[in-house]
């Protein structure tokens, strides 16, 4: 019946609120989520750690299958290179204090499945937390356009600013990726680079955002 459903959707929306809890985690802690379930699991082996929690439930009886507890992370650390707080805002290196990106993100599937709207409520709660902990001026995360569009940042309120600009990366023969120096006359060729959707939540009001505001699925 839908007055059934409706009510256990409440009654879902209540137990996140009453069973669960937001705290400080350290890197060690947040590797076996990243490890086996983020998207980006190969690339994150070398994951940066900043500001890192961890969402847990108040009894640890009533998730045996939970391998140490930790149920979701969520990692903020400073925006990657000053040029993209440049872009975005017009500030100097030394003017970049503040500025934070969430470059993690990832919850137990399984805890997905049976809990209603629990990844928008642990984001929502870690930069609640974050704020407490940290002056924060704005928080900036990418969505991969290879495996997801960010709809978990439209539903905490992030703003949508369009795609990255078109880039292309240099890979040599044996398929390792060019970090710095010059290429000419080596072994390999240009690839695109996949395009990522930017976010924004801005905080300080004197932040300027040069970037254009678009609404998410306009061409």
């Amino acid at each position: 019946m839908m007055w059934q459903t409706r009510l256990n959707l409440f009654l879902k929306k209540i137990s996140v609120k009453s069973d669960f809890y937001v705290d400080k985690i350290d890197k060690e802690s947040s590797k076996s989520l990243l490890y086996n379930h983020h998207y980006l699991k190969d690339e994150s082996k070398d994951f940066k750690s900043g500001y890192n929690y961890g969402l847990f439930k108040r009894t640890d009886w009533e998730c045996p299958l939970r391998i140490g507890g930790c149920l979701a992370v969520c990692i903020f650390t400073g925006i990657p290179v000053p040029e993209v707080a440049k872009g975005a805002f017009g500030l100097e290196r030394d003017e970049q204090k503040g500025l934070f990106e969430l470059s993690r993100l990832c919850v137990d599937p399984e805890l997905q499945k049976e809990e209603y709207n629990i990844t928008s409520w642990f984001v929502s709660r870690c930069i609640k937390r974050f704020r407490k902990d940290v002056n924060v001026r704005a928080i900036l995360s990418y969505a991969d356009s290879r495996h997801h569009s960010g709809t978990i940042y439209r539903a905490c309120n992030f703003q949508y600013y369009g795609l990255t600009a078109s880039k292309k990366d240099f890979y040599y023969a044996d398929g390792t990726k060019h970090s710095r120096g010059p290429v000419k006359d080596a072994d390999g060729e240009w690839r695109d680079r996949t395009r990522k959707h930017r976010y924004l939540m801005v905080f300080d009001k004197q932040l300027k955002v040069l970037w254009k505001q678009e609404k998410y699925g306009n061409k």
